[in-house]
């Protein structure tokens, strides 16, 4: 069965969610991230993923005092991003309590040093983002467009390691539109080692349930959960399921 991970994007240490990766399109569901962390373990999940969009942009780790106390206070699995430019904010989010961390821009724009913390972590901690627009990777919080195709760009760092990818169609990202299936089916089509996590688009139950019948093994979701598209009673029925 598909492993669901809900997120958290943090801005000033509220939960927030963009549309598209656009910081002037913010909505604040929650002023308080560890009250929202803890209803997901409430309901039976596992997992988070909690990203620093302060950090995104300033291009070092950020909020890491909410991450701290998620993990302080919760016993939730946690991957962290946004800022992951250096073994600095590596050994800070470590430190804060995160399982694993996800490293997208540094690993478009610095393919040696991203390789050297693969090596030094292990590709069990370290998670490649491969966000794309029209297949071609973005980064700096979406800010910044690549010519760098998304399918080879990851079977590249699966040679060097990594194991797990989180991949968001910036262009279904908080638009509730559904998820981009074909593209994630051409990755597992092209990449069929790669444990793949689906991101952005996730509008409703039915939605999960494409992507797990698709192969797809994780999938990334918030804005569903928190407009209320999908309960956390049904995520924790599929996800137990």
């Amino acid at each position: 069965m598909i492993e669901i991970i809900p997120a958290i994007d943090i801005i000033d240490g509220k939960c927030v969610r963009l549309s598209q990766g656009d910081y002037g399109a913010k909505t604040i569901y929650n002023e308080n991230p560890l009250e929202v962390a803890k209803m997901f373990e409430d309901a039976g999940i596992h997992r988070l993923h909690l990203v620093d969009l302060d950090g995104a942009k300033a291009k070092h780790v950020i909020n890491n005092k909410v991450l701290e106390n998620i993990a302080t206070h919760t016993s939730l699995i946690i991957d962290f991003g946004g800022g992951i430019q250096s073994e600095q904010d590596i050994d800070i989010a470590f430190a804060s309590g995160a399982a694993m961390v996800t490293g997208g821009s540094v690993a478009a724009k610095n393919r040696q040093l991203f390789v050297s913390w693969i090596k030094k972590y292990g590709g069990d901690k370290i998670i490649l983002g491969a966000d794309s627009k029209n297949r071609h990777i973005a980064v700096s919080g979406w800010q910044e467009a690549t010519s760098l195709d998304v399918v080879p760009y990851i079977r590249n760092y699966m040679q060097y390691g990594v194991q797990k990818v989180v991949c968001t169609d910036i262009t279904k990202d908080g638009m509730l539109g559904g998820p981009a299936i074909d593209l994630y089916k051409l990755i597992m089509n092209q990449v069929p080692d790669v444990y793949l996590i689906a991101s952005g688009g996730v509008s409703c139950k039915q939605d999960i349930l494409d992507l797990d019948a698709a192969g797809i093994p994780a999938v990334i979701m918030g804005k569903a959960i928190y407009e209320n598209k999908v309960t956390l009673k049904e995520l924790a029925e599929i996800q137990n399921s």
